[in-house]
């Protein structure tokens, strides 16, 4: 997991970039409360959402319950996933990436359109080719840049149904989860080489870069008396490294930090994305070269320092 400082710093940047876009489109959607009478004269309390598509949450959910909804459709969609790969069902799979991936940048367009009339019609016109070209053209700016934006509209969907301590409670499920997928079963390894290698693509950011090692053999394969053939073969062999950051390890701290929005304000929140990235700083710091590691505990760990800074200090 140990990157050059360039490609360290690029995938930081990405995740906090997704945190601030994350509080942007969070801060769009937060649900107004507004006063109603009803028919025997008694002044109620009733919340209004404004997500898009009809994904305004049930008024009666309960944020224990929404934890263990939440849990139990990781589980299946996990191991839906894993049934999946074993079939070789590919194409189900890139056609389950794009809905979701069309879905996340509708939200989150949709946050940046709202004061344009019909902004639900164009932000999906706007994100169906942009799913599409993501998914079946593999091109990494496309790819990092629309991840800056799925995140976001994803997390926007869970944000009204959790609390602050839902959330916690969630992320250490996530980050006990994270361990054990990748430090005991392996299958988060097996499922990221799945993706890049069979369907070529990846949920998260990723960043392509070459060893200095590597570049001096270009050079010198370049620069050597050998035929244009034989120049040209020996340059295919020469392979790209891929740095990579799970979608989840993006989309959770949003989630919290979405939450920590609604309940406490922006500044708040900004604290979490801050202790989250630092967090994630950390871990790049003190990871070893051709290591796995599981970045949801570190991430969480930085959460919840950022949450009892923001509670003392509020």
């Amino acid at each position: 997991m140990k990157h050059t400082i360039k490609v360290t710093f690029i995938l930081i940047s990405l995740f906090f970039f997704a945190q601030l876009i994350g509080i942007y489109v969070a801060h769009q959607y937060l649900p107004e409360v507004k006063q109603i009478v009803t028919e025997t004269g008694e002044i109620k309390n009733e919340t209004i959402y404004n997500l898009p598509y009809g994904l305004d949450p049930p008024t009666d959910i309960q944020p224990q319950e929404s934890i263990i909804s939440i849990v139990i459709a990781l589980i299946i969609a996990v191991a839906l996933m894993l049934f999946l790969m074993k079939l070789k069902a590919e194409t189900f799979l890139r056609g389950w990436f794009t809905i979701v991936v069309i879905l996340g940048l509708s939200i989150a367009i949709n946050a940046f359109l709202m004061p344009l009339p019909k902004a639900a019609l164009i932000s999906v016109i706007l994100a169906i080719p942009l799913g599409i070209l993501k998914i079946f053209k593999r091109n990494m700016f496309v790819h990092n840049a629309t991840e800056l934006l799925i995140y976001p509209g994803i997390a926007t969907v869970f944000i009204p149904i959790l609390s602050v301590w839902s959330v916690i409670i969630l992320l250490i499920i996530i980050s006990l989860y994270d361990i054990y997928a990748v430090w005991h079963a392996g299958f988060m390894q097996k499922m990221a080489k799945f993706q890049i290698q069979k369907l070529k693509l990846f949920s998260g950011f990723f960043v392509p870069y070459m060893r200095k090692e590597d570049k001096l053999l270009i050079k010198n394969v370049k620069n050597s008396s050998k035929s244009a053939k034989e120049k040209e073969s020996k340059l295919k062999k020469i392979k790209f490294n891929l740095a990579i950051l799970g979608g989840g390890d993006v989309v959770f701290p949003i989630i919290l930090a979405g939450v920590v929005l609604r309940t406490l304000g922006v500044w708040q929140a900004v604290t979490i994305a801050v202790g989250a990235t630092l967090a994630l700083a950390f871990l790049f710091y003190k990871s070893e070269k051709g290591k796995f590691y599981p970045a949801m505990p570190f991430i969480s760990t930085g959460c919840f320092i950022a949450i009892v800074i923001v509670y003392l200090i509020s």
